[in-house]
């Protein structure tokens, strides 16, 4: 059974009855899949609001940390990220919390088809948001690392796995993984998305519109929020990035490095055993893009 495999299966029936017994004001005219992911599946309703169910147990706590943390940090950043609007109490339909929030227009750039014009046009919206974001602030006790993404001694080798369970040659990259091997730990934490790939930027018209799926939010090095930066920009649109968001050490780029090549090999081998031809396909290019100086 894959690892992301539900707990619970939150269909339209259930969905339906969830959202008519805690939000009789919802219209419920209409309600269609927004999309379904490891540890959350989403549905979209009356076009105009997106909810998000857990799926998993293990999502329950970023759940928590969304519902604490969101309402506080989308003030501060320069694009849209779910603002919880409507939160839904765990009860004998459904153990668990959940909420919805309004619509963030576009598409996964995962799905987005963009050349690589298109691509060089996300580097400095995408240095802007993240620069914003890594200077905010917010009163809520946030655990530091908890997934140990920064961790290059325990992260390297999930890598590896996981490129070898993709069974998709890599050249180079275990040159990326011995070199990151002897960095020293990280120096400073801030506050980071977390696991902001390729499913989890959209963008509309050719430009960033907004970041989704906090579950992860937490402190840790920064560097862990540039994976974009590797498989989803051209090498020459890297300076453009660096440009808006500010100098990255030697040591962040390739601790976000290791995270793409990582993250790229996860979401390819997640798509292809569920049907996602799309997200198999720019993931795999992902890890091309990552090996590009």
């Amino acid at each position: 059974m894959p690892e992301w495999s539900p707990d619970i299966v939150v269909d339209e029936t259930l969905a339906r009855r969830l959202l008519a017994e805690q939000f009789p004001e919802l219209e419920l005219d209409s309600l269609s899949p927004a999309g379904e992911g490891w540890d959350n599946t989403a549905w979209l309703v009356d076009e105009e609001w997106v909810f998000r169910f857990p799926r998993r147990e293990i999502a329950l706590d970023g759940v928590g940390r969304e519902l604490r943390v969101l309402p506080l940090l989308a003030p501060q950043l320069p694009l849209p990220v779910p603002e919880p609007v409507f939160v839904g109490a765990a009860g004998p339909a459904f153990p668990w919390p959940f909420f919805g929030a309004a619509v963030i227009p576009g598409r996964e750039l995962a799905e987005a088809e963009l050349d690589d014009r298109g691509r060089a046009a996300l580097a400095r919206p995408l240095g802007a948001f993240l620069r914003a974001l890594h200077a905010a602030e917010v009163e809520v006790d946030l655990p530091v690392d908890p997934i140990r993404r920064a961790e290059m001694g325990f992260r390297v080798q999930h890598a590896r796995d996981r490129l070898e369970e993709l069974g998709v040659a890599v050249p180079g990259a275990e040159d990326i993984f011995s070199a990151a091997l002897e960095l020293p730990p990280p120096e400073r934490a801030t506050l980071v998305h977390g696991d902001l790939h390729l499913r989890h930027a959209f963008v509309e018209d050719g430009r960033l519109s907004g970041v989704i799926d906090w579950g992860d939010v937490c402190r840790a090095d920064p560097a862990i929020d540039l994976i974009l930066v590797w498989c989803a920009l051209p090498p020459a649109a890297r300076r453009d990035f660096l440009s808006e968001y500010g100098p990255v050490s030697e040591a962040g780029l390739l601790r976000a490095r290791v995270l793409s090549l990582f993250l790229c090999a996860v979401l390819a081998t997640h798509a292809r055993h569920e049907g996602l031809p799309a997200v198999e396909r720019e993931s795999l290019a992902g890890l091309q893009r990552t090996l590009l100086d």
